[in-house]
């Protein structure tokens, strides 16, 4: 039934340009507990208690399109999905630069909901991976060019993906592709490390007293290889919420392993410091970044001049 309506959105969306919802699985999620539906929506659309995942889907007209896909996971602390500010908002205006975009709404971390709360986001994020993968034909997408991107836990969840690639969730997942091509994390939850993290994300994905394995597995910073994707990261030193060193030590483990790597760290503007400016402004930094490497074709005007300065 996913199938069907895939092909149908495909040639309807194409055509149109339009943004449309697509969920990820047909009914309840492989390793998941059936339950009712309690997700609530707050004033800002951000969502908590999401058990049914979806993939929302920004295409750019395929005269437009550069071929580079993004999948997007917003933040929220695994207690929340941001998915506006820190979704939507960014889909569409990647969309006006002829990338795709695919906004993951994950589901949040519970027992009442799932078998291993620690894997289900990662679970939800390489069934997204091989979506777009499999459909990148249709949706004009160049198969090298499937990145990720992601806010706060979610960049925990993006810097995941990009350095669980080889350890699919999913036994149906082996030997397809989950590695993404490159990462943007944005102010991100690396560590696990009671001493560096962020003690509401790991509380709701790992529980009160995880064992020193999942901490481990879950630390990014100790996960990355010569094979982690390229990574741009933007922090600032003054940020409360999470604390800049998981950025830091984020960007030393790739450094290490010889993975190109870009930073951006500002003196002030706290956690969420971007969504305080206008997404034209600080985005142009990442769209720079692309294009140096390789994502974007040479002709896109934000190529061309701009000082990459955010204030």
């Amino acid at each position: 039934m996913r199938a069907f309506f895939i092909l149908l959105f495909s040639s309807v969306a194409l055509a149109a340009n339009a943004q449309t919802v697509m969920p990820l699985y047909d009914g309840v999620p492989p390793g998941g507990i059936a339950s009712a539906d309690e997700e609530a929506t707050n004033k800002d659309n951000s969502r908590a208690h999401t058990s049914v995942p979806t993939l929302t889907v920004f295409l750019p007209p395929k005269e437009k399109a550069t071929g580079t896909a993004v999948l997007i996971c917003p933040g929220g602390g695994y207690s929340w999905v941001v998915l506006q500010k820190e979704g939507l908002d960014i889909g569409a205006y990647f969309q006006k630069q002829g990338i795709a975009a695919f906004v993951l709404k994950y589901r949040l971390p519970d027992d009442k909901i799932m078998q291993d709360k620690s894997s289900g986001p990662l679970q939800d994020a390489q069934e997204a991976i091989k979506i777009i993968r499999a459909h990148a034909t249709e949706w004009n997408i160049d198969n090298n060019r499937v990145g990720i991107m992601g806010f706060s836990a979610g960049g925990h969840l993006a810097s995941t993906t990009g350095t669980h690639f080889n350890k699919p969730v999913l036994a149906a997942n082996a030997g397809i592709n989950l590695r993404p091509d490159f990462m943007i994390l944005v102010y991100p939850v690396i560590s696990m490390e009671k001493n560096l993290t962020h003690s509401g994300s790991r509380l709701k994905l790992l529980g009160s007293q995880p064992g020193e394995e999942a901490i481990k597995n879950y630390s990014n910073d100790r996960q990355v290889t010569p094979q982690t994707p390229p990574t741009i990261l933007f922090h600032t030193g003054d940020d409360t919420v999470v604390d800049v060193d998981n950025t830091l030590a984020f960007y030393q483990a790739l450094r290490h392993q010889h993975v190109p790597a870009e930073m951006h760290i500002y003196p002030e503007g706290n956690h969420g410091f971007v969504l305080k400016l206008p997404v034209e402004v600080w985005m142009q930094i990442t769209m720079k970044w692309l294009g140096r490497m390789g994502m974007l074709n040479p002709g896109n005007p934000l190529l061309q001049g701009g000082t990459g300065q955010l204030y």
